[in-house]
C-alpha cells in the first residue's frame, strides 16, 4: 500500500483577500496576505485547533498553531504566478522530523490543520484553481516555484 502525499503546500487564485493600506510596511513592498491570515486562523479555530493571531514576516504572514510536541505554523502571502495568487503552506513539511535523539510523527497533527485550511477555502465561492501539492512537487523540477 503507498502512502499518501504528504501535501503541505495550497496555492490558488481569489479577489477575497486584497491588502490593507499600508499592509506591506510590515513586511516587504508587494507582500500581503494579513486578511487571508486572519480568514485561516477563524477558520483552524472553528475547526478546534489553537492558534495564535497573525504575525508579519517579510514575506508574508504566519500563523503558529499551538502543538506541544513540535512547532507548525501556516505561512501565507501574495503569489505572483498568477494575478489574485496566493500561497499557504504548512511547517513542517515532512512527515517526520527529529527532536533531540527522537523522530516525530508529524502527520496527524499537520493533516487537520490541512483539512482545516481546504474545508474554510473550498467553502469560499471566491477561491479559484485551487491546488494542493507536497513540498517537493512545489520546490522540485515541473513545481510552481
Amino acid at each position: 500500500m503507498t502512502e499518501a502525499p504528504f501535501l503541505t503546500h495550497v496555492e490558488f487564485r481569489s479577489d477575497l483577500f486584497p491588502p490593507y493600506d499600508g499592509e506591506d510596511a510590515e513586511t516587504n513592498p508587494g507582500r500581503y496576505g494579513k486578511r487571508l491570515a486572519e480568514f485561516l486562523v477563524a477558520a483552524v479555530r472553528k475547526a478546534g485547533i489553537a492558534c495564535k493571531e497573525p504575525i508579519a514576516e517579510d514575506w508574508g504572514w504566519q500563523i503558529k498553531v499551538e502543538n506541544e510536541a513540535f512547532a507548525i505554523w501556516i505561512g501565507c502571502g501574495v503569489y505572483e504566478e498568477y494575478e489574485n495568487g496566493f500561497l499557504c503552506f504548512i511547517e513542517p513539511t515532512t512527515p517526520t522530523i527529529r527532536k533531540l535523539f527522537k523522530k516525530i510523527d508529524t502527520r496527524g497533527p499537520v493533516e487537520a490543520v490541512r483539512r482545516a485550511m481546504d474545508a474554510a477555502l473550498k467553502g469560499e465561492r471566491g477561491v479559484k484553481d485551487m491546488r494542493w501539492s507536497t513540498h517537493e512537487e512545489f520546490n522540485g523540477p515541473g513545481g510552481s516555484s
